[in-house]
């Protein structure tokens, strides 16, 4: 048997194919009338059609369909983002193809060459760098693009981020309150705008609480991750640094600490208190729980998606950020210090 084809639906419900188009396509859906739209698609049932989108993408140019760049899945960060995006995307008639990058310029450069002979229609990067030349090129030639936990050195493109400065100032805030003054601040890398806003946070709620940077300790990691984290902890343990508290730029490096604190004989928080960012997936369940900055990480991504959606529908608008607002979670990784 022959595979049913547009004009079959169109004749079985007694329309033209491109009202039959119109009626089977979620985007184009308000053209028809409810009743034209429920008997064309009753029909298109009956008999399995199926639209191929390849040949409608050929024809219009079109895909129904956006790149979502991530750096590493393996990161329980970025899941409920991706959740985020799909959900404000998939009722509107949009697909969200992935593409993992584990933060090679090469492969990410590669995904969205790929993506773009395939007609997709824009971008949610959650891999920019502060410094990224493949973006600038896309935002040069009015490819529509968002940034989701991520911003540029310059505002060429929109983006949609957690609070940094706010959450920060609350974990500091926090170790201060239960008596901590030798604190370690493990940042992020300094060429993502997480990284380089978060450390500035730091500085500056150090600065509020009247803290002598010189009592405190900051270390860059070479990434976001458990490794990092606990590679930068054994270098300072090695060192014989002297603190009683970790504000780790993340909960990836926090995670990185917990191990290595038990490596050398020493409790969490008895003896180091700890701090992450972001309140991953799973951060409650730890032993101890960590305390953390909690991030909106669905909503993160599902305000990407409709910020997408706001630039495909109206090019050339201004670009914008959104801050949303984040809450601190206090939990069993942080204690007052012990008494000396």
């Amino acid at each position: 048997m022959r595979r049913p084809t547009l004009r079959d639906v169109a004749d079985g419900a007694g329309v033209h194919p491109a009202t039959a188009s119109r009626a089977l396509n979620p985007q184009t859906r308000h053209l028809v009338s409810p009743e034209t739209a429920d008997r064309v698609n009753r029909v298109a049932r009956a008999l399995g059609y199926r639209p191929n989108p390849v040949a409608r993408s050929l024809k219009t140019s079109r895909s129904s369909s956006i790149g979502l760049i991530i750096p590493d899945l393996t990161n329980p960060l970025f899941p409920p983002i991706v959740r985020g995006v799909e959900d404000v995307l998939g009722p509107v008639g949009y697909n969200a193809w992935i593409a993992n990058t584990d933060n090679d310029p090469a492969r990410e450069e590669a995904a969205v060459e790929s993506m773009r002979s395939r007609n997709v229609e824009g971008f949610v990067f959650a891999t920019a760098r502060l410094e990224h030349p493949l973006l600038e090129d896309l935002a040069a030639a009015n490819t529509p693009v968002v940034l989701v936990n991520r911003r540029l050195a310059k505002p060429t493109v929109p983006s949609v981020t957690a609070d940094d400065a706010a959450g920060i100032s609350m974990a500091l805030h926090h170790l201060v309150e239960e008596g901590h003054k030798r604190i370690v601040h493990l940042a992020g890398p300094q060429d993502l705008s997480t990284g380089v806003n978060r450390l500035r946070a730091f500085r500056q709620a150090l600065h509020e609480h009247g803290l002598d940077e010189n009592q405190t300790r900051i270390e860059v990691c070479r990434s976001w991750t458990e490794a990092a984290g606990a590679e930068t902890l054994n270098k300072l343990l090695a060192e014989g640094a002297d603190f009683t508290a970790i504000l780790a730029g993340n909960d990836m490096l926090a995670l990185g600490c917990y191990d290595v604190l038990a490596e050398h004989g020493l409790r969490c928080p008895e003896d180091v208190s700890v701090v992450g960012f972001n309140d991953a997936a799973f951060m409650d369940k730890l032993t101890p729980a960590l305390t953390t900055v909690h991030s909106p990480q669905y909503e993160l991504g599902a305000e990407a998606a409709r910020m997408l959606l706001e630039e495909l529908s109206e090019p050339r608008t201004h670009p914008r950020s959104v801050v949303l607002p984040v809450t601190f979670k206090v939990r069993g990784s942080t204690a007052p210090p012990r008494s000396p």
